[in-house]
């Protein structure tokens, strides 16, 4: 068994050839990265710009500037934070646990992220803020956006609105930029009719990954927006390289990439160890593994990621819930499993993409992941907006759910924290 062991470590000729490659002058691949990089300033100047661009003050004057709605939005979202509206993580505790000593006991090593997905439209947050106050629930500490991002943009700062709200309930937000090949790049690909062409193909083909670059570059300096989506090995690799360069960037791995099994989590986290920076940080701040995954994955990637350094700088984002139609097999919620594995593995995020099962099945429209994907024109067109308020509702209640029942078991939450004292 040694003989055998010794055979699979890497030689030192090995590392060389692949820095001799990375190196190269004449290596294109990453002569046409560093031109974008160039064109944007160098890592410094781009840093600079991306802390500049995401302040509070800048985002909301811009907000102003524009005349947009959600300026009063944003300052009710402050008031409320400073007369402390919102439950307080004691009140939250003695409510569910009954017991006023119960919070100094639970387990907080092991507090597990609650995190919900997608918030499309900023004003969203707001109705989930006001119930929160109502209903004395608590708001999630991690929110995650596919909606395009040309078009919020251009829908009265609605980025710019999210992003000031994150600074104001203290949570991490994921973007996701427009680069990617369902936009029509991959020629191959139709509608249903082409489906299993998605299976191995619809990432970032050819140049994407560059043209992902300088999209990235764009928002995080004009917008500040630093985390962002990834579904692709390439714009990954990308990622890995950008922020070795200097740049903070940060990304999480989408549950479109397919970690499903301990050995693909090997690849991602070992390529992740590969490209960090010498005090051991790395871009990749969390990734999402498949939804087929068990508990025995999941303790396999905590023993792989604590053995590579990693177990503090990247989450394991786990879905408990998924939208009702178009993506799983239902029923499927996972909590039970979740408040199981959170007790022995740490840097967890809980993922709420849908309702409850019994409470979406009697929704007159359930959530469905394809209307992630819908211009909001057809989402007003149709009259969706409501029903989609209401699903993105249900999710908050669900993440609620969980959080209660982490609690019980003796397990803390991360929660919005400027919000929850």
């Amino acid at each position: 068994m040694t003989d055998l062991r010794d055979r699979i470590k890497i030689s030192s000729e090995r590392l060389e050839e692949i820095n001799a490659f990375l190196t190269d002058p004449n290596n294109e691949l990453i002569n046409q990265l560093l031109e974008v990089v160039h064109r944007y300033g160098g890592p410094e100047e781009i840093n600079r710009k991306a802390q500049e661009a995401g302040t509070f003050e800048n985002l909301t004057e811009r907000l102003r500037q524009i005349d947009s709605p959600y300026v009063q939005d944003i300052e009710w979202l402050v008031e409320q934070k400073e007369k402390n509206a919102f439950v307080s993580m004691q009140e939250y505790y003695d409510r569910v646990l009954g017991d006023p000593t119960a919070m100094k006991k639970l387990n907080q090593e092991n507090r597990v992220t609650l995190e919900i997905s997608a918030l499309q439209y900023f004003p969203w947050l707001i109705v989930q803020a006001r119930r929160a106050i109502e209903k004395r629930e608590l708001m999630p500490g991690r929110y995650i956006r596919v909606r395009n991002m040309k078009e919020q943009k251009e829908d009265n700062g609605d980025i710019l609105a999210v992003a000031a709200a994150m600074g104001v309930v203290g949570a991490t937000h994921v973007e996701t930029l427009d680069t990617k090949g369902t936009d029509g790049s991959n020629v191959h690909l139709g509608g249903p009719e082409t489906i299993t062409g998605y299976f191995g193909g619809v990432g970032q083909p050819n140049d994407y990954p560059i043209k992902w670059l300088d999209e990235y570059l764009y928002y995080y300096t004009q917008y500040g927006t630093r985390q962002v989506l990834n579904i692709n090995s390439g714009t990954v690799l990308v990622g890995y390289l950008l922020h070795k360069l200097g740049i903070d960037n940060e990304f999480k791995i989408s549950v479109y990439m397919g970690n499903d099994n301990p050995y693909a989590i090997f690849w991602t986290l070992l390529t992740a160890r590969m490209f960090s920076r010498p005090d051991g940080t790395t871009s990749l701040i969390g990734f999402n593994l498949s939804n087929s995954v068990n508990n025995d994955t999941i303790r396999h990637a905590a023993k792989i990621r604590k053995a590579l350094g990693l177990e503090k700088g990247v989450r394991l984002e786990h879905h408990i819930t998924e939208t009702y139609k178009s993506i799983v097999r239902q029923p499927y919620n996972r909590r039970d499993e979740l408040v199981e594995v959170a007790k022995e593995v740490s840097n967890i995020a809980a993922k709420h993409e849908g309702g409850e099962i019994d409470t979406e099945a009697s929704l007159e429209h359930p959530s469905d992941i394809l209307e992630y994907f819908m211009a909001k024109a057809d989402v007003l067109d149709q009259g969706l907006m409501d029903a989609l308020e209401i699903n993105y509702l249900e999710k908050h209640k669900s993440l609620n759910l969980t959080a209660d029942a982490l609690s019980k078991a003796g397990i803390g939450v991360v929660c919005a924290w400027n919000l929850h004292k």
